[in-house]
């Protein structure tokens, strides 16, 4: 009976805690490097322990599995389930768990006297579920306080350009303004272009940038708000037009690419209305003028010729982010681009 009561492979047995020792000491290792840390290595150390644990019963032999004898590595299966558990949440948890469980369930299955009981099995399954939620809600209280950092920190880059802006750039343009309104002729339009400059900075300077407040996203109307001047009028919805941040900017640049066809083309006395709308999954935007219009085919011309404003600047930008352009001319009654974008 004492001879029944050790192990059958002892050999095997030293081999098995050999390898617990090892790998004990390279997992810790390398879960202490980030780089390692990966799901390469929580698979392989699933495997590790699954393999030493199912080796349990050529180790011990029958007698002590009729016995009821813990094997050794099952002391060990609550390793990978927990790093599944901190690495992948809680449903990784809960995989792990449940592969270890059936792993021990299977070796009790194998001993028939042994009493098939499964609260380790449950405890293990709620210990990988439990620490994964916890585990999850740790991150991204991390992540939100790492946001806020930036956010704070961006705030007070932003404070300290405001107040160079305005003791410099701003005072020149609205030095600009004074002497070229007094002068007049020539001086007086560049007097004109350089106040409605003023009044745009000092807009982007003390209203909102364009966030949203969520990251990757941003405020379409604050960015459209931006191109409003004397001559030209932004219209937009009382609420936020909150888009993903490169649609929102591309979309800002074609209508600024859209004005400076007004001003170039139209002269600088050409008014422009730009009217933003929301819609049933789409926003809709649109730059109108009341200039002499567009000759039917000049746009193909300009085309031909090399001349890609229109081509780029608005129907590019875009393509590029699964917008659509329309553009509707009428000879002497001004033009309207028509810009939709989804949202």
């Amino acid at each position: 009976m004492a001879q029944n009561r050790g192990y059958e492979q002892p050999v095997l047995g030293w081999l098995v805690v050999g390898v617990m020792v090892a790998w004990t000491a390279a997992a810790t290792f390398a879960y202490s490097v980030a780089a390692l840390r990966r799901w390469p290595l929580l698979v392989l150390d699933l495997l590790v322990v699954l393999a030493c644990l199912l080796a349990s019963p050529y180790v011990q032999g029958a007698a002590q599995g009729e016995e009821g004898i813990t094997p050794v590595p099952a002391t060990w299966v609550a390793g990978p389930v927990l790093a599944w558990a901190v690495h992948g949440g809680r449903r990784a948890g809960a995989v792990a768990a449940v592969v270890m469980a059936a792993a021990d369930l299977w070796l009790r299955v194998r001993a028939p006297d042994v009493p098939l009981l499964i609260n380790g099995a449950v405890l293990l399954f709620l210990s990988g579920v439990v620490v994964g939620h916890v585990a999850r809600l740790a991150k991204e209280a991390e992540e939100r306080m790492q946001r806020a950092v930036e956010m704070e920190a961006a705030q007070r880059e932003r404070d300290r350009l405001a107040r160079d802006i305005h003791d410099s750039v701003l005072q020149v343009l609205a030095l600009v303004h004074r002497r070229g309104r007094r002068l007049g002729g020539e001086a007086a339009e560049l007097g004109r272009l350089a106040g409605e400059q003023e009044a745009a900075l000092r807009r982007l300077v003390a209203g909102d940038p364009g966030g949203s407040g969520a990251p990757g996203s941003a405020d379409l109307r604050a960015l459209l708000l931006r191109h409003a001047s004397s001559q030209v009028t932004v219209s937009t919805p009382a609420t936020p037009l909150v888009l993903p941040a490169p649609v929102a900017e591309q979309a800002a640049a074609a209508v600024g690419a859209a004005l400076d066809n007004v001003r170039t083309h139209c002269g600088p006395s050409a008014r422009a209305w730009v009217l933003a709308e929301p819609g049933e999954g789409t926003v809709t935007v649109s730059v109108r003028d009341d200039g002499p219009g567009i000759p039917d085919g000049r746009l193909d011309e300009a085309l031909a010729e090399g001349r890609l404003g229109v081509a780029r600047s608005i129907r590019g930008r875009m393509a590029e982010v699964g917008g659509d352009v329309s553009i509707v001319s009428v000879p002497g009654q001004g033009t309207e681009v028509e810009i939709t974008l989804p949202a």
